[in-house]
């Protein structure tokens, strides 16, 4: 059970690179330089069992890593299996290999994620002061929608369509390079996303009636007017954003992948709601495992 050990190496920018089935992503090492302390976070699956977290956490303390946080969810992937997602501090490079490696020997996946620290001396409890701010965690994500070819779990319906992986890749690369006061990038999306797109937009629009409340009622029809909500068209964010600001104060932030609960509501608290541009695979347009 559980998957090859990743490989990891360091870039000479202090970036690290982890290898596993077969495509490479980018993490990071969150450094405090004010308070000396190195903060790493990870995600990892395990079976819904008794005794399997505290068998995976074992390693944390035959390595003296210092957990401050942890939380879990169902997973997304599988109804027998939990994601935890696991901070720890002062987790050098020679500790980080060697969680990683005894960590697959019980977890169906490892990935040590992006975190990237504010440079103030309240990195710990840093918070963002003003709408320009949100570009400082805007990109720091849990998981990607499209780095290095998409990241994407096995069971996701798109893991082994290379087209659809790079397309993911395009949708991140646009969000990543994106920063507050610039226009949404447009997208000109490809006959197979449309179709996709028409095929759950006319399945939505069928149960509305006796499924939808009355808000959302009144407004679909304002966004087919004003944001070119149809089955053979696929809004532009940048369109929907400016009319959700004309009507209520928000606005649309283009992201490429899950933010934490944390930076997700930091960007509310702007008015802000961070959406991605993609769109699922086109082979089991009812489903998608992303939140």
């Amino acid at each position: 059970m559980g998957e090859p050990p990743s490989k990891r190496s360091k870039n000479s920018d202090g970036h690290f690179t982890t290898e596993k089935n077969g495509t490479t992503s980018t993490a990071y090492v969150k450094e405090d330089k004010n308070a000396g302390e190195q903060t790493t976070a990870l995600i990892f699956s395990l079976p819904h069992s008794i005794g399997s977290l505290a068998t995976a956490l074992k390693p944390f303390e035959e390595l003296q890593v210092n957990m401050k946080h942890i939380e879990s969810r169902p997973s997304k992937s599988s109804k027998d299996m939990y994601d935890f997602f696991v901070e720890c501090v002062d987790c050098d490079d020679s500790k980080l290999d060697g969680l990683v490696k005894l960590l697959n020997r019980h977890a169906s996946s490892v990935q040590v994620c992006a975190r990237n620290p504010p440079e103030d001396s309240l990195a710990d409890h840093w918070f963002p002061r003003k709408i320009s701010d949100l570009d400082k965690f805007a990109n720091r994500i849990l998981q990607y929608g499209g780095s290095e070819g998409g990241d994407l779990d096995a069971d996701h319906p798109g893991f082994t369509d290379e087209k659809y992986r790079a397309r993911r890749k395009y949708f991140a690369d646009l969000a990543i390079k994106y920063r507050h006061g610039q226009p949404i990038p447009s997208v000109e999306y490809t006959e197979d996303e449309i179709k996709t797109w028409g095929a759950v937009y006319n399945g939505l629009k069928k149960l509305f009636p006796t499924h939808a409340c009355k808000e959302h009622a009144t407004v679909i029809p304002l966004l087919e007017e004003h944001c070119g909500y149809r089955e053979n068209n696929i809004p532009q964010l940048e369109d929907i954003s400016n009319f959700l600001k004309s009507c209520t104060g928000f606005r649309l932030r283009p992201v490429a992948g899950l933010l934490s609960s944390r930076d997700f509501l930091a960007g509310l608290a702007f008015r802000v709601f961070h959406a991605t541009q993609y769109i699922r695979h086109g082979s089991k347009p009812y489903y998608t495992p992303e939140p």
